[in-house]
């Protein structure tokens, strides 16, 4: 069996996910129905984050194959209004990638995946819901039936949390480089017009 490589450990610290700072950030910006990102700007500060207000939350990439790597961004159109969901499915290199409404339930959806070795998870007042994929965190090795369950019961948790429709989707294509705009990746925000990592705010430039 192939599994995703993340031991246990591999779960961010929380002091990893912290955006500090405050000024013009860059966003990435969700187009309804497209795998395609806008790359967007606003105003923030560190105690703003989540802004479910603007509709604003935090993005968190973990590479699975090094532990010491933390990507921390900003994606707006999501429209989650309560917990969070995490995923090992990330084009292309399929690290666990996580967005929520608090650093703390990004923190225990991503443990939930590493748990399991592979999935796609959710999380929602206390209560937790996964879909295993144990085969290199992208298949499931169970029967037909199961994984329909498994999905059944993961996206009547999903609905909870006020998401759009097929939040995995637009989360699994999040970390996918080769299409523009904005991206995110174990190294941080990327600029998919200029093909470079930049960082999450504007002001940090220069």
């Amino acid at each position: 069996n192939g599994y995703v490589y993340i031991s246990p450990v591999g779960v961010p610290d929380p002091e990893e996910i912290k955006i500090i700072g405050e000024g013009e950030a860059r966003v990435i910006g969700l187009i309804p129905g497209q795998i395609a990102t806008e790359s967007l700007t606003y105003q923030i500060s560190d105690d703003d984050i989540p802004d479910i207000g603007r509709d604003i939350l935090k993005v968190v990439v973990a590479s699975r194959y090094d532990n010491t790597r933390v990507g921390v961004g900003l994606v707006h159109g999501l429209q989650m209004r309560e917990g969070a969901i995490a995923s090992s499915v990330a084009h292309d290199g399929h690290h666990l990638i996580a967005v929520g409404t608090s650093d703390d339930e990004i923190l225990k959806v991503c443990s939930e995946v590493i748990r399991k070795r592979g999935g796609m998870a959710c999380i929602h007042d206390g209560e937790s819901m996964i879909l295993p994929l144990s085969f290199a965190g992208l298949m499931a090795e169970a029967p037909y039936e199961e994984v329909y369950t498994w999905l059944r019961h993961l996206n009547q948790l999903v609905r909870l949390t006020g998401s759009v429709k097929n939040p995995f989707m637009y989360l699994s294509f999040l970390s996918l480089t080769v299409i523009p705009a904005l991206r995110i990746t174990p190294m941080g925000v990327f600029d998919g017009h200029a093909f470079a990592q930049v960082p999450l705010f504007v002001s940090k430039d220069t």
